[in-house]
């Protein structure tokens, strides 16, 4: 028995790259910044962890139209290792592959997160809040 499941909020940190594999599909990658922030020894301290995402069809195209840089978002899904060798060693990298992309609304809306799914998407939906807006207190 296994379990790999992964939930986890954080800003674009670049512009989404959109491709189309042979296939027809559409592949999106999005690179995540997830800030920890907490308190050692009366200090506060702030810990920055960067996370590669890969979404697949309609949810990729959405993320392409109508997410940019700084953009804030929750992703599910779980995590992927791909291997290969060069240069005769193995090498490795771990990402997330997303099952659903939730777009975080603009600051000042004040709106609940939407999720994107198949429908269209409402431009309100879709801007970023700020990395400070998502610093967790421990």
């Amino acid at each position: 028995m296994s379990l790999n499941s992964v939930n986890i909020m954080g800003n674009l940190t670049r512009d989404p790259e959109m491709k189309t594999i042979p296939s027809g599909k559409s592949v999106c990658s999005l690179s995540i910044a997830n800030n920890r922030i907490y308190t050692k020894n009366g200090e506060r301290m702030t810990e920055v962890s960067y996370f590669d995402v890969e979404v697949w069809g309609v949810i990729a195209e959405n993320c392409a139209k109508y997410l940019k840089k700084g953009s804030g978002i929750i992703v599910e899904g779980r995590l992927k290792q791909d291997r290969w060798e060069k240069d005769g060693k193995t090498q490795s990298r771990v990402r997330i592959s997303a099952n659903n992309i939730h777009f975080m609304p603009r600051k000042a809306d004040g709106a609940a997160p939407s999720r994107s799914s198949e429908s269209d998407m409402g431009q309100d939906a879709l801007d970023a809040v700020s990395p400070q807006d998502m610093a967790w207190e421990e």
